[in-house]
């Protein structure tokens, strides 16, 4: 006997399915003519279908007896069975995907980078525990040159982060404009304010870099404008720069909304650098195939909320 545990696609592919169709209107309305306008079809093509279904089945289906057409043994057993596989593709077609983020469980894996993990991380994690206390998330930092492989792998379902243009396959939201700052201890250094362009320069620095180069991020922007800095210190982490800034006579430059949140917690003073710098945008970007799931859809907007309502 055929194993009718699988579908087997080549024997469907030969078969309209829409001659189904044809075959439920049939049955509802014992009529060529009624089923025609049903389907809002010609009687030609109605009786068309009707004959290519007595060829498929080998069998009359349907007789006329009088004014009506009479369905056979073999039509009024596989009518069921036509009607519910019917009735479940329509309602697949319309069911919306279900989604409630008071009760779901999903595990959410965002690529980041560092100072999107440390600004918007914490305060996720405080609306999830009120809104979504069953959600998971799973942050991991993703250098931009990454980004798109892991997108595509399906590593992470979004990043967020400073990105090259994206790809067609691509969304993108910008979430903030990117501007950067600097700080340091006032009692390790005695500087004036505004911070002049030749202290900001001479003065030593500790910076966030993520590659083998001391500039980190700064440098491309750096180099366009003709500059570079006296860098001293180099980590791979926001919070170890401050803490170095906070105990070493040096300068940190840092992203405005790093500097602001979580400088003061170190005792020190921010102002914005002496240098007009091109840095890109912070933004969301996950790929097509996740852009009408409304799990994502809900996380993307909760943290699109989240950088939008914190902006120091």
């Amino acid at each position: 006997m055929r194993n009718m545990t699988a579908i087997n696609h080549f024997d469907l592919r030969a078969f309209d399915l829409n001659l189904l169709i044809a075959f439920d209107a049939l049955m509802r309305d014992r009529s060529v003519t009624r089923a025609a306008a049903r389907l809002k079809v010609g009687q030609p093509a109605m009786s068309h279908s009707l004959s290519v279904l007595r060829t498929l089945f080998q069998d009359e289906l349907f007789i006329r007896v009088g004014a009506r057409m009479q369905p056979t043994v073999r039509a009024t057993a596989i009518a069921p069975a036509i009607e519910a596989a019917l009735l479940s593709l329509q309602q697949t077609i319309h069911a919306p995907i279900a989604f409630d983020p008071a009760t779901d469980q999903r595990l959410f894996r965002i690529g980041v980078s560092k100072e999107v993990e440390t600004l918007v991380m914490p305060t996720l994690a405080a609306h999830l525990s009120s809104e979504a206390p069953q959600i998971r998330v799973h942050s991991r930092i993703v250098l931009r040159k990454d980004v798109a492989r892991q997108l595509d792998e399906q590593a992470i379902d979004f990043a967020i982060g400073c990105f090259d243009p994206p790809a067609q396959r691509y969304h993108r939201h910008m979430l903030y404009a990117q501007s950067l700052s600097c700080v340091f201890n006032p009692d390790q250094l005695s500087l004036l304010a505004p911070l002049s362009l030749q202290d900001y320069l001479q003065q030593p620095h500790a910076l966030v870099t993520m590659s083998d180069d001391l500039q980190g991020c700064l440098s491309e922007a750096l180099d366009r404008v003709g500059h570079r800095l006296n860098v001293a210190i180099a980590s791979a982490d926001f919070l170890s720069v401050l803490d170095t800034v906070a105990t070493a006579p040096l300068i940190g430059t840092l992203p405005t909304r790093i500097a602001r949140r979580y400088g003061p917690r170190f005792g020190l003073v921010e102002q914005l650098i002496p240098l007009t710098l091109d840095m890109p945008d912070v933004s969301l970007l996950w790929t097509t195939t996740l852009d009408q799931d409304p799990a994502t859809h809900w996380l993307r907007a909760l943290i699109a909320r989240i950088t939008a309502q914190s902006k120091h």
